[in-house]
């Protein structure tokens, strides 16, 4: 009896191991991501909101790892959100001593 389940085994490892070598060989590909925005605040701790928030070659390097790090192959576009960016940001107006940090925005795409 425990010839013949041992049997069965080999021949089940030895089926699977030919089933695998004789799939078609082809390059998978992720689909296409669309794009998308994320809001960064300023004050996250990390200190890019230098790199980012200037046009300089910091900043594309820090936005493209951003994106890579949520997937994404590469920056599309990065800065300052505006105000209509995020919410809360259009109601009253507010002294300026206690208006909050402006956050970054990172638009990762392709």
């Amino acid at each position: 009896m425990r010839r013949a389940v041992a049997l069965v085994g080999l021949f089940g490892i030895v089926g699977a191991g030919l089933s695998l070598s004789v799939l078609p060989t082809t390059k998978t590909e992720a689909a296409p991501k669309g794009q998308r925005t994320f809001l960064i605040p300023a004050s996250d701790g990390y200190g890019v909101a230098d790199c980012i928030s200037s046009n300089s070659e910091c900043g594309k390097i820090v936005a493209d790892a951003w994106c890579e790090a949520q997937g994404y192959a590469r920056a599309s576009a990065f800065g300052l959100a505006s105000r209509e960016d995020f919410t809360g940001s259009l109601s009253k107006a507010r002294p300026a001593a206690t208006a909050p940090e402006q956050p970054l925005v990172i638009t990762c795409g392709g």
